[in-house]
């Protein structure tokens, strides 16, 4: 293969790759993005602030199974091959999110509803487990070995770029209808179209061939015939599956998820921004904050993984109670100057969830620094004015430039750690327990917290509890290997650990 061909060969392999992945995590994060609105319909209306943590504790069973569909697909992906199994787990996430937009509402099949829900979100759950393994070994087999930091860095984009169309399906949909249509049938439509971005995706992947490391050991008749015993049975194995979590996924996870998701909870649940500009705000910020997985992941191939994973969990550790301090000071009323109140029934009657017909009453408060805050029943939303929305989205980007530098080498790491006979199942276990387990159950714990001791920067205390302890940890036994061959013989036979 001459190498402009090779050249082509490897684009299109990340393409097909990232394409079904972000699908992937868009379908998955569409719950995450309207958790308030869902947790209005499938869950009993009487306590509002339980029913958004039943929510958020749904999401999070997504994140918590992950583990167990990385064991399950890696073992799939080692014996039979990285490409069928990650065709397997787009049509299982993209029918199960397919699912969640055609599901009645709680008053009209009551406790069925949340039942339903948290089945497909177990089927979400077990799909991804096993997505990203086999997506980020497909092409980090496919990558030179002095590249491979740069081209798996774009599988790295995926995840942040889903949660970004996945916000944008959603603003396209809610700007397109009224409030109360949207909240009223509009939620589902981002639910439905799941489906053609998952035929659209089926098709890109199944052309592809085999990846060329698998194939060839397929061919001599190396594959694992029990790659979970050898993973996991191994002792030398073992270590490095523990290096990994506890040295550099699990601080991974809590920073994504702080960076990007818990964002946009605090600017909703805690700040109560109004939900359109809570979500540009995240969506610009998201949009700034993705080139820099590429420039993080080629800077990975030149002065090592290690550093630039370790010097974002020591940063973000470092910066987050004065970037939330300072975000939760934008929509501070207390400390401003209230300048009018205007009191006002809306003319148009709607339905509520019942059927029956409701008037609108609002009350708009107006704020020195042009905050505005409306008041509609026991709703509150606050829409800040242009510099303070600007301020919240640079200080959103921030945290996704922390999210960068430890999520966009964290593949090569990973594949560059175990052998190839046993690489899906072994770098998939690691990466989903420190992200479904630590990074999922993110959003629970800080919202709990912050319930609990009624104080709004409390919810930090886990992510940077979790992402110093894994500095530390990353700091004394993680070994960069970057470059290494992949087939190595030292690599297969597991001579060395550190």
């Amino acid at each position: 293969m001459n190498q402009l061909s090779a050249k082509q060969n490897i684009w299109q392999v990340i393409f097909a790759s990232s394409a079904g992945t972000l699908i992937e995590w868009y379908d998955f994060y569409i719950f995450g993005s309207l958790s308030a609105i869902i947790s209005e319909k499938f869950f009993p209306p009487s306590n509002p602030d339980l029913a958004y943590i039943a929510t958020l504790a749904f999401f999070a069973v997504g994140f918590v199974v992950r583990p167990f569909g990385a064991i399950v697909f890696g073992r799939l992906g080692d014996i039979a091959g990285r490409k069928y199994t990650f065709l397997l787990t787009l049509l299982i996430m993209g029918g199960s999110t397919f699912a969640i937009g055609l599901i009645p509402s709680y008053h009209t099949i009551g406790i069925i509803a949340p039942a339903l829900i948290l089945i497909l979100r177990l089927l979400q759950g077990l799909a991804l487990g096993g997505e990203y393994g086999g997506a980020a070994t497909y092409v980090a087999e496919h990558s030179p070995a002095e590249r491979r930091g740069y081209y798996t860095s774009f599988i790295q984009t995926t995840a942040t770029l889903g949660l970004f169309v996945s916000l944008g399906v959603i603003l396209v949909t809610r700007t397109s209808m009224s409030t109360e249509s949207f909240n009223e049938w509009g939620w589902r439509i981002p639910f439905l179209l799941s489906v053609l971005l998952v035929v659209m995706s089926y098709y890109i992947r199944i052309r592809l061939s085999e990846s060329p490391l698998f194939a060839q050991m397929k061919k001599e008749g190396k594959t694992s015939t029990n790659p979970i015993k050898e993973s996991f049975g191994n002792k030398e194995n073992l270590k490095l599956v523990l290096i990994a979590l506890f040295g550099a996924t699990m601080g991974q996870g809590v920073v994504w998820y702080t960076g990007q998701f818990y964002a946009l909870s605090f600017l909703q649940k805690t700040m109560n921004i109004e939900f359109v500009q809570s979500n540009i705000i995240i969506a610009v910020a998201l949009l700034l904050g993705t080139p820099f997985f590429i420039w993080f992941g080629g800077l990975s191939d030149k002065i090592g993984r290690k550093k630039i994973m370790l010097a974002g969990m020591l940063l973000a550790a470092l910066a987050y109670f004065p970037i939330y301090y300072t975000m939760d000071n934008i929509g501070n009323l207390s400390i401003k100057k209230e300048l009018a109140s205007e009191f006002r029934i809306e003319s148009n009657s709607h339905k509520n969830d019942k059927g029956e017909l409701v008037q609108v009453s609002t009350r708009i408060h107006t704020y020195d620094d042009q905050t505005i805050l409306q008041e509609t029943g026991d709703k509150k939303e606050i829409t800040v004015s242009r510099t303070n929305m600007i301020y919240l989205i640079l200080l959103v980007f921030v945290q996704v430039l922390f999210v960068t530098m430890v999520y966009a080498p964290i593949a090569a790491f990973l594949v560059e750690l175990f052998p190839t006979r046993i690489r899906y199942t072994s770098m998939s276990l690691p990466y989903h327990i420190g992200n479904g387990v630590f990074g999922g159950l993110l959003p629970t714990i800080s919202t709990i917290l912050v319930t609990t001791y009624h104080n709004h920067l409390a919810g930090l205390i886990y992510p940077v509890a979790i992402a110093l302890i894994c500095f530390v940890v990353g700091m004394l036994l993680i070994k960069d290997r970057k470059g290494e061959a992949l087939n190595s013989v030292r690599r297969e036979s597991l001579q060395k650990v550190g």
